[in-house]
């Protein structure tokens, strides 16, 4: 028998997205800044504890509109990990600024924050972490650099809506918070993202930048009786469609959670012995933070070993992934890049890297397949592939 293919995500359904839907369609009200706009951004609120939270049509549009409201320029600098994705270097090159790839710390696949001090020129205006699989940077160190330096900080929270570090909501902490909503991620509305500004001075503006660079909002709300352009900016509203099935999304955000923690804890605890034993390094969070279930990675002894597990998963039916290719080495990166120091732990961590199924939902029948399709692998350590 043929064992039906397990894929490496699917997409949450979430109970009331085709009423919202529904409901937007029957309103006539179809673009942004609607009703389910509006509980979206409440909910996330809740969520996150923010204060001020933009609905935008992606996370890279929200790390567009972080440079934006950063005032980027030309010959400016962004230090950012070289282990992310292109996003987060695209977003400051498009203002003429250079993006500065950090080598990673291997144990989380985060920005080695004792490095960033480093690659500091007095060019560099902010410094970009991504919380790589829903799991906090060392936020203690870059939040000391950035004070000594005067640097904003931008959370690339692509991976970590509802984590948390020392108890403060990932997201919140730097000058400026992005989400993703993505159909790959824990919470999505098929292609979607917010910001989060943190920095109680530049909300005005983010307002501004997110419509079009016009005074839109202060119209709607009746504060000017007409509106027209006033900053630069761009159409990074969320449609009302999107919103009405990120709202569904958010409603179920605990189901959610709980779905994809299950399947995580079970990887955990019943791969640990096989990894002991093969060499292989498992996915580890810090006690002093929360993380999200987004991810649930092996580190592999070294690529041959990466490439023979994802080829005997497949075999299995079962598709398990690799990631990101560092910035640092690509065309672009080598094109419109900086890297002061090379990013050695990037590539082989990129090159042993394999990502395990997981979504909400996933039945147990393809859990216990995939852990099974695991420990049926012997790495170098054990004998042969």
């Amino acid at each position: 028998m043929v064992l039906p293919v397990i894929p490496f995500s699917r997409p949450f359904r979430s109970r009331n997205e085709l009423n919202n839907l529904s409901a937007v369609l029957d309103s006539g009200h179809v673009h942004g800044d609607g009703r389910f706009t509006v509980s979206s951004t409440e909910k996330l609120k809740d969520i996150t504890g923010a204060e001020r939270v933009f609905l935008t049509s992606s996370c890279t549009h929200a790390l567009e509109m972080s440079s934006l409201l950063l005032d980027l320029r030309e010959g400016d600098e962004v230090i950012l990990p070289s282990f992310t994705f292109p996003s987060a270097a695209t977003a400051v090159a498009l203002m003429g600024a250079v993006p500065v790839f950090v080598d990673i710390d291997p144990r989380s696949g985060n920005i080695d924050t004792s490095l960033i001090e480093r690659a500091i020129t007095r060019r560099t205006r902010a410094i970009s972490v991504v919380h790589y699989g829903g799991v906090a940077v060392e936020l203690d160190e870059v939040l000391s650099i950035a004070k000594d330096h005067d640097l904003a900080i931008i959370e690339d929270n692509a991976h970590g809506l509802g984590g948390s570090w020392k108890g403060r909501s990932l997201g919140t902490i730097g000058t400026l918070g992005t989400q993703s909503f993505h159909d790959t991620k824990n919470v999505h509305s098929g292609e979607g993202g917010a910001l989060l500004v943190n920095d109680r001075a530049l909300t005005e503006r983010a307002e501004i930048i997110r419509e079009k660079g016009t005074d839109r909002s202060r119209f709607l709300r009746g504060q000017v009786d007409k509106y027209t352009w006033v900053d630069v900016g761009s159409s990074y509203l969320m449609s009302e469609l999107n919103a009405a099935v990120l709202d569904s999304q958010l409603e179920q955000f605990g189901t959610i959670q709980e779905q994809r923690h299950s399947v995580w804890n079970r990887y955990q605890t019943e791969l640990a012995e096989w990894a002991e034993a093969s060499g292989v390094r498992l996915m580890q969070v810090g006690e002093d933070r929360s993380h999200t279930a987004h991810v649930f990675y092996l580190v592999m002894p070294d690529h041959d070993a990466q490439m023979a597990l994802l080829g005997s998963l497949r075999d299995k039916g079962v598709i398990a992934t690799f990631h990101y290719i560092p910035l640092d080495s690509s065309p672009a990166g080598l094109r419109l890049g900086r890297t002061p120091y090379s990013c050695d732990e990037s590539l082989d961590f990129a090159l042993r890297l394999v990502r395990l199924p997981l979504w909400a939902g996933m039945p147990e029948e393809s859990v216990a397949r995939v852990i099974d399709g695991v420990k049926a692998f012997r790495t170098l350590t054990t004998g042969a592939y």
